[in-house]
């Protein structure tokens, strides 16, 4: 079966080191809580605020193994008042597991955006 797993977490500022540490961070969570390999992994949506330009998230990815798994890096649109400083992420993944059973991750300040399912 195809899922789609979410996760969000807000880095400590537009700086290359702060958006690679943030979204390590949060892909190994991702990957760890949902027991996957990157074999399992299709695709992975990274969006970023605005407000962060210094560097792609997908380049963490990279980092941690993701050689020939298909990455795209975008753009959040403008909100007023929406959480500064957030990579989110959404990971296409082959697994047995049902969706019920799937764990999104929200993390650091990024808790707040969805606190009904973040873990």
């Amino acid at each position: 079966m195809v899922r789609a797993v979410r996760g969000a977490i807000q880095v400590d500022g537009d700086d290359r080191n702060s958006i690679i540490a943030g979204t390590t961070e949060l892909v190994t969570a991702v990957m760890e809580r949902n027991r996957l390999t990157t074999d399992d992994v299709i695709s992975v949506i990274f969006t970023a605020t605005p407000d962060l330009t210094a560097e792609f998230p997908a380049l963490a990815a990279r980092k941690l193994g993701f050689h020939d798994v298909p990455l795209l890096c975008a753009s959040e649109i403008a909100v007023p008042g929406a959480l500064p400083r957030v990579v989110r992420l959404m990971a296409h993944v082959e697994t047995d597991r049902p969706r019920q059973d799937i764990q999104h991750v929200y993390l650091r300040g990024a808790v707040a955006l969805r606190v009904d399912i973040a873990q």
